[in-house]
């Protein structure tokens, strides 16, 4: 046993001075600015607080809302799924990081033979008798073909896989904050077009009474063909409008539902008012170099950088020979109750080498792959900064020019009301022909819809920038002091 513990230490020494074959990792430039476009309307100014420290459950606050995000984040499918992609990649390393040690057994065994006549112990000596069955006892503990890993060939091999974990957990991140803007997202939709939906019909009612009086009229050869005509079509559109926000609605529904990943219960609280799901409209964005500790697919896009990196080492140390052992200890004896003896007592230990001479450029060619992965690792990282940037500028722009669009497109219909208000002054008068009144009604019914698209894209703008800006990982807020640790 103190051989075989003195083959273990050996390998240890090795494996305390083994050389590191890896380059060393440095981080990339990000490639962007300091600071956002001014186009942006940015404040240029670092977060007091980062948006990813506010939890969802404290960002919304509509209820109905925060509990299709508690169902989701319960039931959903695609996290189901990367979640176990997690699972899996844990395992993997687990059973990578193993190839570190020695895989040590504990065996024992037993041979029993017939000799033939022509064997030499045909007879036992000084017995007088015949050996019929020849009989041999054993048992060892060691380990076979351990690599020592000198070139860190193997542990580089298990880094690799590590970063592979990490991303999968990365990942996994970035599909749950993006899971629940989707959610987010979908109910404002869903909002909208009930609340379109409802205009439609309100418009509809309104425009099939004003269809009965003009048939009214028409018959009794007060209007022309040509205003019954224009009441009818404009009867007709809104009812169009009703069919087809009836099929949104139920879409929106649906998406909620696949999102969620199950029937939706019965006893979910009302919908808050359009406009009431989120606690605030002014995020802070903080700096652009903030995202590098907020935004989860930047993190995902530099583990597999690093773990590219940690490749290289591996397939270098593939130029270096390889040396693995052997080793075993344990009792040999013909007799069963001799085994457990001090005279049984039997060792092995068998170093072997391998040094490649020819590989017919298999090690180049998993080299160059190495450093081909590396550089486009690289690339990836780049570019999901810029990505992620990008994404949050354009978050920030529309956030601003949807508040205008909004401010515009309230006045746009008030004074769409207040021409059709005059305008059915005037028709009544005997000023102006229906036809008018027809053509503002138009506008104003116009106006109208787009008043309440411009205000659910302001809506969703708000849940688009509290993802971007890495928010929704978290169900309640990260408190300030703990704010640089991990989540």
């Amino acid at each position: 046993m103190r051989r075989f513990v003195t083959g273990l230490g050996l390998s240890s020494l090795l494996l305390a001075s083994a050389c590191n074959m890896s380059p060393t990792y440095h981080r990339p430039s990000s490639e962007v600015t300091a600071a956002y476009p001014k186009d942006s309307y940015a404040s240029g100014k670092a977060a007091p607080r980062p948006a990813s420290d506010l939890g969802w459950e404290d960002f919304f606050t509509d209820p109905r809302l925060k509990k299709l995000i508690e169902l989701t984040l319960d039931n959903n499918r695609d996290l189901a799924a990367q979640m176990a992609t997690v699972v899996d990649q844990r395992g993997q390393y687990q059973v990578q990081n193993a190839a570190l040690f020695p895989t040590i057994g504990v065996g024992g065994g037993a041979q029993y033979m017939a000799p033939s006549k022509t064997a030499g112990f045909s007879f036992a000596p000084g017995s007088g008798r015949n050996i019929s069955t020849l009989r041999f006892y054993q048992t060892s503990i060691g380990f076979s073909s351990y690599e020592i890993d000198l070139w860190q060939r193997v542990r580089n091999l298990s880094r690799t896989q590590k970063e592979q974990t990490l991303n999968a957990v990365s990942n996994l991140r970035n599909l749950w904050i993006t899971t629940v803007s989707q959610v987010a997202e979908t109910y404002i939709q869903w909002l909208s077009d009930r609340q379109l939906l409802a205009l439609a019909q309100r418009t509809y009612e309104t425009r099939q009474r004003t269809w009965a009086l003009t048939k009214l009229s028409y018959d009794h050869h007060q209007v022309d063909a040509l205003t019954l005509a224009q009441v009818s079509a404009q009867r007709d559109e809104a009812e169009a409008d009703i069919a087809r926000l009836t099929r949104a609605v139920a879409d929106d529904a649906h998406g909620i539902q696949l999102l969620v990943g199950k029937p939706l219960p019965n006893d979910l609280p009302p919908p808050a008012p359009m406009g009431a799901q989120t606690m605030m409209t002014d995020l802070p964005e903080g700096l652009p170099f903030d995202l590098l500790a907020q935004r989860p697919d930047i993190e995902a896009a530099e583990h597999t950088l690093k773990g590219a990196n940690a490749s290289i080492g591996s397939a270098r140390a593939a130029f270096m020979p390889r040396i693995t052992l052997t080793a075993s200890e344990g009792t040999s004896a013909l007799m069963f109750r001799k085994v457990f003896t001090s005279m049984a007592e039997t060792w092995g230990i068998s170093p072997n080498i391998s040094i490649p001479l020819l590989t017919w450029g298999q090690n180049q060619g998993n080299l160059r792959s190495a450093h081909a992965q590396l550089a486009k690792a690289a690339a990836q990282y780049q570019k999901a900064i810029q990505s992620a940037f990008r994404e949050v500028a354009d978050a920030l722009t529309a956030r601003e020019t949807y508040r205008d669009q909004e401010t515009s497109m309230g006045r746009y219909v008030a004074e769409a009301q207040q021409a059709y208000d005059l305008a059915q002054m005037r028709y009544h008068a005997g000023i102006d022909s229906y036809l008018t009144t027809l053509e503002q009604e138009r506008q104003l019914y116009a106006a109208q819809q787009s008043h309440i698209v411009v205000q659910a894209a302001r809506f969703q703008n708000i849940v688009t920038l509290y993802r971007a800006l890495g928010g929704g990982w978290t169900r309640a807020s990260v408190k300030p002091s703990a704010s640089a640790g991990t989540k």
